[in-house]
């Protein structure tokens, strides 16, 4: 089985895009049974209001110094990149706040749910940002969330009400910081090499290859040097 390790926010355009991409590109290899995805929090802004304050476009000219106008045709760019992967890719008119609690509902599916849950919880709250343009900050809209995926409606409240997994989303976000990952998506494959960025479908399936023959490497490796015995029989591994 090989682990996929993955940082990202889910205010992050690229992190969407690039989830999506990694996913069609597992699915045409034929690994989807052999791969074990761990989601790991990585917050863009941790001080993110709870209440929407701004625009996207607002926000995005003021970040990278853009009249509003230039500022919209490359949120409409970006945008154009998801609905190539058929996502109804609304960037341009997201609410944006905090995503916080939004991660801390991940901590709880992967600490009590399977790895399907988890996966369509992932793909529910960047379908919430980004098609659906929702607040993630709001309670609610995390609640309908966990429950249309299956969760416990009462474990997920006390949960969202609570500061409970705060310290996982932390202890995530030190890594990154020990690690040097300043932006996301962020993936490490099997705990081997790492892949900043979106890369395309075609990028991730060659990185996919390469792990694969490096853990089928590694294992013929291990294989080799694994203690035998021998006798009027042949010899066989310990």
């Amino acid at each position: 089985m090989m682990t996929l390790t993955i940082w990202s926010d889910f205010a992050c355009p690229y992190c969407y895009i690039g989830e999506t991409r990694l996913q069609r590109a597992i699915e045409e290899l034929g690994l989807k049974d052999e791969i074990n995805v761990d989601f790991r929090a990585f917050e863009l802004d941790p001080n993110a209001p709870k209440e929407v304050t701004t625009t996207t476009p607002e926000r995005f000219a003021m970040k990278y110094r853009l009249s509003l106008e230039d500022a919209k045709k490359q949120i409409q760019q970006i945008s154009d990149l998801g609905k190539e992967l058929g996502i109804d890719f609304r960037y341009a008119t997201t609410q944006y706040s905090n995503t916080r609690d939004a991660h801390r509902l991940m901590k709880l599916a992967e600490a009590k749910y399977d790895r399907a849950t988890v996966g369509r919880l992932n793909e529910a709250l960047f379908a919430a940002y980004f098609t659906e343009n929702l607040v993630l900050a709001d309670h609610k809209v995390l609640l309908d969330k966990a429950v249309s995926v299956g969760m416990d409606e009462k474990e997920v409240k006390e949960v969202l009400e609570s500061d409970k997994y705060n310290d996982e989303v932390r202890f995530d976000e030190r890594e990154a910081a020990m690690r040097g990952v300043h932006g996301v998506p962020f993936i490490v494959f099997n705990g081997d090499f790492a892949v900043p960025g979106a890369m395309t479908i075609d990028g991730f399936k060659s990185a996919l290859e390469r792990s694969v023959k490096r853990q089928q490497k590694a294992a013929e490796e291990n294989a080799s040097e694994r203690p035998h015995a021998c006798g009027p029989e042949g010899c066989e591994l310990l």
